[in-house]
């Protein structure tokens, strides 16, 4: 009894392993896998910065007088035109002002017909020596002061008429009112805001890059120089704090010749037109550099896996798969890396189904 226990458990041992046998017999086999041979290409990033609008033209409206807020002509957001009145200001110092600048000018003309007369009456007496022409030439001049009198007092009158015409504040630009800090009946003078007008035709968008971006965006553009580079750079994309693209392009027009010490960053201004209105000045959004790569290495992301915050690919050497760290940027469709260290041309490597391999593994090739 003894003995047939032992020869079956020798024939299950046995049994087990042939299977393992056959199972584990494969595991020396190559596997198959897409390889891929790396080559290079062109493609284009894009590189997004904050950006701050502000209309072409942002422009504080203050009274040139002081007194108190009459009407409000126009209201938050309304569209004015150059020259359009915006409020009336009560200034009882400017109209007793152009009183009594009338005034004078009435005594003054008063005067110089006075004087005028004199002249008249004594220019026969001198001619027939009653009077000496000394006397003549001091009633000549006279009359010479009451005329310059005359006219400062003119003067004083359209000074005084100047100054009550700026009553009415008017609008210096076209453009959409902000907010309106004053209301009716406010007491203002010069250093008050009581709004702002935007120009908003044409919109500047605002936005910086430190020295490192400053001198990498600088050496991609031809041209000797900063202007003839902006002439070259590429036309720019404005999406919107929604998410709305704009759908006209700007231009950068103008970089800041000082880099700011305190934040290391160099000021942009980029360009676009408004013509229908759908930018406001203040609002905030981003805007879209494109760089264009000639002759870079291009792999797909699916060829890749991240390990420590490295970016790895199965790099296929005498048929076995073998693990190497390379540095990518990632193009904007989101399908492919521009491969900056690590991989050369001529160099095959997998394609896809990289999760299921390990360092090592047997790869088939096709030679």
């Amino acid at each position: 009894m003894k003995n047939i226990n032992f020869l079956a458990a020798a024939l299950a041992s046995l049994t087990v392993f042939s299977c393992g046998q056959q199972k584990g017999g494969g595991g020396d086999a190559a596997q198959d896998y897409p390889v891929e041979t790396v080559s290079v290409g062109t493609t284009e990033l894009v590189t997004n910065y904050p950006v701050t609008i502000r209309g072409r033209e942002d422009i504080e409206i203050r009274p040139r007088i002081d007194g108190f807020i009459e009407n409000i002509y126009i209201d938050e957001g309304s569209v004015v035109k150059q020259g359009q009145t915006l409020f009336k200001i009560n200034s009882p110092q400017a109209e007793q002002a152009v009183t009594t600048a009338q005034a004078a000018v009435t005594s003054a003309e008063a005067q110089i017909a006075t004087a005028k007369l004199n002249v008249s009456r004594m220019s026969p007496l001198a001619e027939k020596g009653i009077i000496s022409a000394v006397q003549l030439e001091a009633y000549q001049n006279a009359y010479d002061a009451a005329v310059a009198a005359g006219e400062q007092a003119k003067a004083q009158l359209k000074n005084a008429q100047a100054t009550l015409s700026w009553t009415n504040v008017t609008s210096p630009v076209n453009g959409h009112v902000g907010a309106i800090t004053y209301r009716k009946g406010s007491l203002v003078n010069n250093q008050n805001v009581l709004t702002t007008v935007a120009n908003t035709s044409t919109v500047f968008a605002y936005f910086s890059l430190n020295e490192k971006q400053l001198a990498e965006f600088l050496q991609g553009l031809d041209g000797a120089a900063q202007a003839d580079k902006l002439k070259n750079a590429p036309a720019v994309t404005l999406t919107l704090a929604d998410g709305t693209v704009y759908p006209h392009k700007g231009r950068i027009e103008t970089i800041t010749g000082v880099v700011d010490i305190t934040t290391g960053t160099a000021n942009f201004r980029a360009e676009f037109t408004n013509d229908e209105g759908m930018l406001r000045s203040g609002t905030s959004g981003k805007v879209s550099i494109p760089e264009t790569y000639v002759d870079v290495i291009l792999i797909p992301q699916r060829a890749t896996f991240a390990q420590q915050n490295k970016t790895l690919v199965y790099v296929v050497e005498d048929g076995v798969a073998r693990q190497r760290i390379i540095e990518v940027t990632p193009t904007p469709d989101g399908q492919q890396y521009i491969v900056h260290s690590g991989l050369k041309t001529g160099e095959r490597i997998v394609a896809s189904g990289v999760a299921t391999l390990t360092d090592g593994t047997k790869i088939k090739t096709d030679n």
